[in-house]
């Protein structure tokens, strides 16, 4: 499994970015694909959850209606569209084949919420 992350940035409050992830290594389409985030000193939190073949999505409350995720599994790639980012939101975001096993997690891509 292999997970790349891209995309993240500094941005002010109220503002959106979109990250990507690239996946190879397993059959992408096959599997549903989590974002997760962990904020500076705290622990992991997970984001939001897109099964296989991108119809069904759920996210935590502190992100519902702001954020997106969504698939193109013809180009085996996770996304997670941020709106109306918060200073909350900063975090280091990581895709994820499995939320439960660490070693099928991307390496991370930071989000910085700041004026």
């Amino acid at each position: 499994v292999q997970l790349v992350e891209s995309g993240g940035g500094l941005v002010q409050p109220g503002g959106s970015l979109r990250l990507s992830c690239a996946a190879s290594g397993f059959t992408f389409s096959r599997s549903p694909m989590s974002w997760v985030r962990q904020a500076p000193g705290k622990g992991f939190e997970w984001v939001s959850r897109i099964n296989s073949d991108g119809i069904s999505t759920i996210y935590t409350d502190s992100v519902k209606g702001r954020f997106t995720i969504s698939r193109d599994n013809a180009k085996n790639t996770l996304y997670l569209q941020m709106n109306s980012l918060k200073p909350e939101d900063t975090a280091v975001y990581y895709c994820a084949k499995s939320v439960s096993d660490r070693s099928s997690w991307g390496q991370g891509t930071q989000v910085t919420v700041s004026s």
